[in-house]
């Protein structure tokens, strides 16, 4: 099996050079030299079309924007992860709208790290619960809980889904409209009771659907169901 050819983006030297060291020496990775540029980046993406790509900028900086252009230009494989601060809990929500496959906090121990990138490698998604349950807050603060209930949205085409896996299974055009609409209030962070208030259905008929849901995306729980709408874009009305 080819080893994992990782690209390291940051600004920082002291955090490209370190990650760099301690990644090379990891028998199934071959470190790319990091670069600190924009445009540097991208080229590299457009070329060498890394497997793995560790950027330390924020999701919506322009730098970052530039890179994920060139993976979509070039249709390459390669998977992003966000090396990101605490400070910047508000650009979760960009990173996984934008194909994020890996959200990572910048002071993560070496082995969690090592961990993410063979994960996400391997065509899965990488993201601790509690950076989750901030994603999950963030989409809530973006629709009031007061507002009136929404038309539910079709699911995106499948050419502008990224490409990640959260579960075997990738079956969104499986889902009835009433199931979608639960989706929706699932990553708008409504909890089963105001779900079924809203809908005007029992409480059980909501665990109900919300398990036909889980089966059908293959999630397991409500966080991978509230990241799987918003990486395919059915996390809010169209």
């Amino acid at each position: 099996m080819p080893n994992i050819r990782i690209l390291i983006v940051d600004d920082s030297s002291l955090l490209r050079d370190g990650l760099s060291n301690l990644l090379a020496v990891q028998p199934d990775f071959d470190v790319i030299p990091p670069v600190d540029g924009a445009l540097a980046a991208a080229d590299v993406v457009r070329k060498v079309r890394p497997d793995i790509v560790l950027m330390g900028w924020p999701a919506s900086s322009q730098g970052s924007q530039k890179v994920f252009g060139a993976i979509q230009d070039v249709k390459a494989h390669t998977r992003v992860i966000m090396l990101t601060n605490d400070d910047l809990k508000e650009d979760f929500v960009e990173a996984v709208k934008q194909g994020c496959c890996g959200i990572v906090p910048k002071n993560t121990s070496t082995e969690l790290l090592l961990k993410s990138i063979r994960k996400v490698n391997a065509g899965e998604f990488w993201l601790d619960r509690m950076t989750t349950a901030d994603v999950i807050r963030q989409l809530a603060r973006k629709s009031p809980a007061g507002a009136p209930a929404a038309p539910v949205p079709a699911p995106a085409p499948v050419a502008q889904q990224p490409s990640v896996r959260l579960g075997v299974r990738d079956q969104a055009g499986a889902l009835s409209n009433r199931e979608r609409e639960i989706v929706i209030l699932v990553a708008q962070g409504f909890k089963n009771k105001e779900m079924a208030e809203r809908m005007f259905i029992s409480e059980q008929t909501v665990k109900n659907h919300l398990h036909n849901i889980f089966d059908k995306l293959g999630v397991s729980d409500r966080l991978e169901l509230a990241l799987y709408a918003v990486h395919h874009n059915l996390h809010e009305p169209s």
